[in-house]
């Protein structure tokens, strides 16, 4: 099997392409990545085909395309805030990003193409927890791009008879997840200045929720789905259910680093959503020998790593 991960060279990416060279090192993996978020490093000792490129570059993604039987589309830009203060760029590479990913799929006849849309969909939707049929309600460019890659995604099953799967992911953490940058992810961000012994800033009074996912468990998911030839006429919440506030979360720190953490509270965030939680229920259908790793096994795992420790 020959599998291409756009955005392979990412948190997520890299740690997908680890995980299909350690499940089965017989499948081939090539990986498009433009390294504007992802670094080539995350691909050290690897083995993964590399071209580097955009997947705006439509004749670039048709080459790597060519020959693959499953695409597994992470290629984006992430980040509510950043789309905030930049909507367009988050919309060329997530939402038209997306249509050339599909469209040089379809043109290639590779019938399998598995996507990230994320959580931050449902938006404005106070209903916890959250089902993939409940209504969307996008609150920023970001979520607005995401429910167009999904959109597009479904579609080209509809249209096409392509075997498309799109996931929507919930605030996916775990080792290789940068915080040295203005829009990183709240855990990686936490950390790192939980461990430099600077006061951790929380937007908000820290109440908010989520449901935090560790990536190994994202990987395992996504390989399933690609050995087992899943797909969905309806987007899939990669997610398993559990609901954690961020003070929560620094409390879980705090006891995982065996020292108190200083907090600074400043202003929300616009476009942030109050509380995300999935109700856990297609993903054990689809995908039921998936155990998801708990959220003190992955803070421990994520804390290893920003400590310079090899994680297993």
């Amino acid at each position: 099997m020959k599998v291409l991960v756009t955005g392979g060279a990412g948190f997520i990416g890299s740690n997908l392409v680890a995980y299909f060279n350690r499940r089965d090192p017989a499948i081939e993996v090539s990986v498009i990545d433009d390294l504007s978020t992802g670094r080539i490093e995350n691909l050290d000792g690897l083995e993964a085909t590399f071209s580097k490129g955009s997947i705006l570059d439509y004749e670039l993604l048709r080459d790597v395309t060519r020959g693959v039987d499953a695409v597994i589309h992470l290629a984006a830009i992430g980040s509510v805030p950043r789309s905030v203060n930049a909507p367009r760029p988050s919309h060329d590479a997530n939402a038209t990003g997306t249509l050339n990913v599909l469209e040089v799929a379809r043109e290639c006849g590779t019938s399998q193409v598995t996507v990230a849309s994320s959580s931050s969909v449902y938006g404005s939707n106070k209903a916890l927890p959250k089902s993939e049929f409940d209504w969307t309600r996008p609150m920023s460019p970001y979520a607005v791009s995401k429910h167009a890659t999904e959109g597009y995604t479904i579609a080209y099953g509809f249209s096409y008879g392509m075997k498309t799967l799109a996931f929507r992911f919930f605030n996916v953490f775990g080792p290789g997840q940068p915080a040295n940058h203005d829009y990183a992810a709240v855990i990686p961000r936490f950390l790192d200045a939980a461990i430099n012994g600077r006061p951790v800033t929380v937007h908000g009074d820290g109440l908010q929720s989520r449901d935090f996912t560790y990536v190994r468990t994202v990987c395992a998911t996504i390989f399933d789905a690609v050995q087992r030839g899943i797909y969905s006429l309806d987007p899939v919440n990669l997610a398993f259910g559990t609901n954690t506030t961020l003070m929560d979360l620094l409390g879980r720190m705090e006891v995982a680093l065996g020292h108190k953490i200083d907090v600074q509270h400043v202003e929300s965030r616009p476009g942030d959503v109050r509380a995300s939680q999935s109700d856990g229920r297609r993903i054990r259908e689809l995908f039921p020998t998936i155990t998801p790793v708990d959220l003190d096994e992955g803070l421990a795992k994520t804390i290893q790593w920003f400590q310079g420790e090899q994680v297993s």
